[in-house]
């Protein structure tokens, strides 16, 4: 008998704390809700972009993770692998970022972070920022560029301007350089110049032959007169007076 009523205290104890743990979780406030914003569009896989002139293919943007948010027609994008192509379709030069931003009727393209570009001629351009606006088709950066051109100068400078094929560049200002070979380097183009300039007369020459020219020789100064003769009969007429006198 007493076995059992220690037992039946064991559980009203045990059925007493759970009475008191419950009431103790319904006193308990609930958290507020927390809202979190989240981008409408979002990809985080290989996505691709075309851009198109006048139905010719003129960049393709790849990227592995693209985001869209509804109060913003732009898009953020990282990083952004840029290829160009030329007339013929072909690819002829790319850009790369560690990010960039776009719009969806991509009327813009502003890379930024380790810009690194290379040009159809082979000319390589380093920046922290490039700016492709359609409006003018020109690629452009106010930052600070180092551009090592396909003979392997080096140039430095404040602003950059490019067409959109990156075909013709141009550093805007405080530039600096490096030029490998420069003596020799005017030396040939000096040559080349002359051989130029050589052939250009030669081919003249032969287009047009000299006519034979008239030479003139100088006329004799004119000799002074002889004094007329005198009559002979004047000598008479002096020889008698001298013979009277």
């Amino acid at each position: 008998m007493a076995r059992l009523l220690l037992v039946i205290t064991r559980w009203c104890r045990v059925l007493a704390l759970g009475a008191v743990l419950a009431g103790c979780a319904e006193i308990e406030e609930e958290k507020p809700w927390i809202h979190v914003d989240r981008p409408q569009m979002l990809f985080t896989d290989t996505t691709l972009m075309d851009s198109y002139d006048k139905g010719v293919l003129s960049w393709k943007l790849k990227t592995a993770y693209l985001e869209r948010w509804a109060d913003k027609d732009e898009v953020l994008v990282r990083p952004v692998l840029v290829d160009i192509y030329d007339s013929l379709g072909e690819r002829s030069a790319f850009l790369r970022a560690d990010s960039g931003r776009l719009d969806m009727k991509f009327t813009y393209v502003y890379a930024y972070g380790h810009v690194y570009a290379l040009t159809p001629k082979g000319a390589s351009v380093r920046a922290d920022s490039l700016l492709w606006n359609k409006k003018d088709n020109l690629v452009k950066t106010d930052s600070y560029v180092r551009v090592v051109s396909e003979d392997g100068d080096v140039l430095q400078g404040k602003g950059f301007e490019s067409d959109a094929k990156m075909d013709h560049w141009k550093i805007l200002s405080n530039i600096t350089g490096i030029f490998q070979d420069a003596a020799n380097r005017i030396k040939e183009e000096d040559k080349a110049k002359a051989e130029e300039i050589e052939k250009r007369d030669s081919a003249a020459a032969v287009s047009q032959p000299a006519t034979p020219q008239q030479l003139t020789l100088p006329q004799a100064a004119p000799q002074p007169a002889a004094p007329p003769p005198v009559p002979k009969h004047t000598i008479r007429h002096r020889a008698n007076a001298e013979e009277r006198k």
